[in-house]
């Protein structure tokens, strides 16, 4: 069978997605798009980034937030030709076959869900922080209740409680910005402007060297993991292919204003050494920096609010790609089961795998659960680098074959794809130079050979070759 004929028999990913209900209006997809680049990777992890690689980290962020919109713009581009629930694993079952499918998408699922335990103990964290002495997996376990609840009643639920937890962080990031410049500017009250000092003093712009700078570039790439939510969301929206188009045209200046914006406003305010900036965060050094009283309990809302968005941003994420994953047949049956256009079951095995990990980080937190974090380190590279292959296939295919269905295009194909290839193989081999990434590369490289393996396996026995 050749790369071009129809779909096999066996392939229902056109039904299960007409089968899923189509609750997300516009608004719900512009949010979700709009507040997932805002995750708690931003918020949580920066500190570590700033502390290595000092006033250079805006250079890093800037770096890899291209490396995003590169892997976001041919992310698009596929989403906006053929929208379907399971994203890059159908576009990469399309144009490698299903055991690449197979692997990306189950790799995503496993690190979705492992995700979803971190940003509930991270919830957790704060919330005992305000009330003492109650068990943190208490609230664990009421927070997945609420969110397995909310994406298992409709998929407009999960869309409402995206758009005002993405306003809510929205919001809290550009008064942030605002209050930053001005300071910057010398013109908000009760403070001086530092001017070019914090950038300019203590070492300079590269103060740990080249090292630091390549530690907080590998901290910056992973800040941004979450932004595939949209176009797996897309495929129950009111219209997904202008839903895609949208949110990846505007991927650019989102990514360039919260992230790059936030780290250049932080570094020239606070000295990048400041013990608070790594200890408590540079959020937080940044607003009591300012004499924003009460800058603590402002930051550890913003960060809540973002924790319990991403919770519930990947359940609803692994849900749908374990459903999609299903659907295609590389899964049990009984999980891609559809009840009133919810994937039930795929929920639900989704939120308790992601318990799972929390119990897990109780019980085993000297083995297991260090080898389950390192397992998910690079995961996310993984996916973009089956995003650029199968982009790199697929568009000359639809050029050829069907060129009215690229509403989306990757800028000088296909040139930048091949470049984004390439910063990414770069940044396997920084990973490998650095002890403390070496081992998370290491553990997923074993996943992903496991589901290589596996997706072979399954492909030889159905006898099954890349769909069309």
């Amino acid at each position: 069978m050749s790369r071009t004929s129809a779909p096999p028999p066996t392939d229902t990913t056109p039904t299960v997605d007409s089968a899923l209900t189509h609750g997300l209006k516009q608004r719900h997809l512009s949010m979700i798009a709009l507040g997932g680049v805002i995750g708690a990777g931003l918020f949580v992890g920066s500190g570590a980034g700033i502390a290595a690689a000092g006033p250079s980290i805006v250079i890093a962020y800037g770096i890899s937030g291209l490396l995003v919109m590169f892997v976001m713009r041919m992310l698009g581009e596929m989403s906006a030709a053929n929208p379907a629930s399971g994203s890059f694993s159908v576009h990469a079952e399309r144009a490698i076959g299903p055991w690449a499918g197979f692997t990306a998408g189950w790799s995503f699922w496993v690190l979705l869900c492992v995700a979803v335990g971190l940003e509930g103990i991270g919830a957790a964290k704060i919330v005992t922080g305000w009330l003492p002495g109650t068990p943190e997996w208490a609230w664990v376990a009421l927070f997945m209740l609420v969110f397995l609840g909310t994406n298992l009643a409709a998929v407009k639920n999960f869309g409402e409680f995206e758009f005002w937890f993405a306003a809510l962080k929205v919001v809290a990031i550009t008064l942030f910005l605002v209050l930053g410049v001005l300071a910057l500017l010398g013109v908000l009250p009760g403070t001086d402007s530092p001017g070019g000092s914090n950038l300019t003093g203590e070492g300079g712009l590269l103060p740990n060297g080249s090292d630091g700078f390549i530690i907080g570039l590998l901290a910056s790439v992973f800040a941004y993991g979450g932004l595939e939510t949209v176009t797996i969301a897309a495929a129950e929206s009111e219209n997904p292919v202008q839903g895609v188009a949208k949110a990846v045209r505007t991927a650019m200046w989102r990514i360039a204003v919260f992230y790059v914006g936030s780290m250049a406003v932080i570094v020239a305010l606070v000295p990048w050494d400041d013990p608070a900036v790594a200890e408590v965060g540079p959020f937080y050094a940044a607003l009591d920096h300012l004499g924003i009283s009460g800058a603590a309990e402002i930051m550890n809302v913003v960060i809540l609010v973002a924790l319990l968005s991403a919770m519930n941003a990947n359940i609803y994420g692994a849900s749908r790609m374990a459903c999609s994953l299903v659907a295609r047949g590389q899964g049990p049956k009984r999980i891609g089961t559809i009840s009133s256009g919810v994937p039930r079951n795929a929920v639900l095995v989704s939120s308790v795998f992601g318990f799972l990990c929390v119990l897990l980080s109780y019980w085993r937190p000297d083995d297991v659960f260090p080898w389950l974090l390192n397992m998910i380190g690079a995961v996310i590279l993984v996916v973009w680098i089956f995003i650029a292959v199968s982009q790199l296939i697929l568009r000359s295919r639809m050029e050829r074959e069907a060129p009215e269905k690229l509403v989306v295009r990757m800028w000088l194909f296909p040139v930048l794809t091949i470049v984004a290839l390439l910063a990414m193989a770069g940044i396997f081999f920084l990973m490998l130079r650095q002890p403390d990434t070496r081992d998370q590369l290491l553990a997923t490289g074993a996943l992903t050979a496991a589901l290589i393996v596996t997706g072979l396996i399954r492909q030889k026995r159905a006898g099954r070759e890349p769909r069309a």
